[in-house]
């Protein structure tokens, strides 16, 4: 039996329940207690777009249609205005509320997706996700939580954010974390994104920043040096502003000093590589490992006399040293150059021989000539 909600004579706007008699590729017949069957066009099957009716109706299904036109014998059906007429008070109720709800996408389309709502709802691309994806192939099909971020229904118009809900839901995260995380907190976070200035770790919802100077216990020209997007890292919390959403960081804070490792690689007597980092004129330091470094005095630069360290070095000169001494609480290590290269011998004071005279009896008796020639001197005195 088909119901008529009218209880009178069929006209233009009525809404009827009726019977599908006939499904042909483009159109079906509806049954709704008038003269002749209704044409249902595929066009008014649904808010989306539908291939064939067959796909949504068969023979013998009960639909609900409004009638369009009505002439003489032309009965004309549509279902999808019924959807829509039925939708919009709930839709109007999801945006006043500022609701969340879940949709299931029904297509993908340039631009963005498409759900039905029973009217057509779209959320472009750039309100699907927090972050740029480049293939949507994958969502149809998929639920999704949405929030209706305008809506229209003159122009039947109803634009739908999942961004929204995720924004939301990070910002209740980035909240609590605020409220939980205090000074002195070691937490392993995420590398969000690199600057010249240092690096973004998500710790939970909120991005702290690491100084350039907190990344290392060396110094760094780059974050990138140190670490890359993506990577999971320890850090220790310096400092926390809720109210500017602020959090300070430090990853060097979380490791042991360059000092502490050095205690198992610089001893006495080692000979090591490293490089002249500064020129002082006392001397020079030396690298010999990230953060630590060494002095070579200017007595100890060369067994020849150096006035000044330029004189024999450069700055970012790559040197072998020879370890003098090592004192790691007052982090001092005391470095030779000269003790590495061959000591040059003292020379010895040169006293010239007289030349012998010919072997006579004058010379062999220990006079000299000058002898000789005083005495005879002294006769014409």
């Amino acid at each position: 039996m088909v119901e008529d909600l009218n209880n009178g004579a069929l006209q233009v706007g009525d809404v009827r329940s009726g019977k599908v008699t006939k499904v042909e590729e483009k159109h079906a017949l509806v049954d709704v207690g008038y003269k002749v069957d209704g044409i249902l066009p595929i066009s008014e099957l649904s808010s989306l777009h539908v291939e064939k009716v067959n796909d949504l109706l068969k023979e013998g299904d009960e639909v609900k249609v409004k009638v369009t036109k009505l002439e003489d014998d032309e009965l004309v059906l549509s279902k999808r205005e019924v959807d829509a007429d039925q939708a919009w008070g709930d839709l109007e109720d999801k945006f006043n509320n500022k609701t969340t709800f879940s949709v299931e996408i029904a297509d993908v389309v340039k631009g963005g997706l498409v759900v039905d709502l029973g009217v057509r709802g779209f959320i472009p691309a750039s309100l699907v996700e927090r972050h740029f994806v480049e293939d949507f192939s994958d969502y149809k099909g998929k639920p999704l939580d949405v929030k209706i971020v305008e809506l229209d229904r003159e122009k039947r118009k109803v634009i739908l954010s999942h961004r929204a809900v995720l924004d939301e839901e990070a910002d209740l995260k980035k909240d609590e974390t605020l409220q939980k995380i205090h000074e002195g907190d070691v937490l392993e976070g995420t590398v969000q994104r690199l600057t010249d200035f240092g690096a973004f770790v998500d710790i939970g919802g909120v991005d702290g920043l690491v100084h350039i100077s907190q990344l290392a216990h060396y110094h760094v020209e780059t974050p990138s040096e140190v670490v890359k997007e993506g990577d999971k890292v320890k850090v220790k919390v310096l400092t926390v502003d809720p109210e500017n959403e602020r959090v300070s960081l430090s990853i060097k804070a979380t490791q042991p000093g360059p000092w502490e490792s050095a205690k198992e690689k610089i001893h006495p007597d080692d000979v090591l590589e490293g490089t002249v980092k500064r020129l002082v004129p006392f001397g020079a330091f030396v690298e010999l490992l990230p953060g630590v470094e060494g002095l070579v005095h200017v007595s100890e630069i060369s067994h020849q006399h150096v006035a000044t360290p330029e004189e024999v070095l450069s700055e970012g000169q790559q040197i072998k040293v020879k370890v003098l001494d090592v004192n790691f609480d007052d982090q001092r290590v005391s470095l030779s150059m000269k003790a590495l290269e061959e000591s040059i011998p003292a020379k010895r004071p040169s006293f010239e021989q007289p030349v012998a005279a010919p072997d006579d009896e004058d010379n062999s008796s220990g006079f000299s000539l000058g002898d000789m020639i005083g005495e005879q001197l002294k006769k014409y005195k």
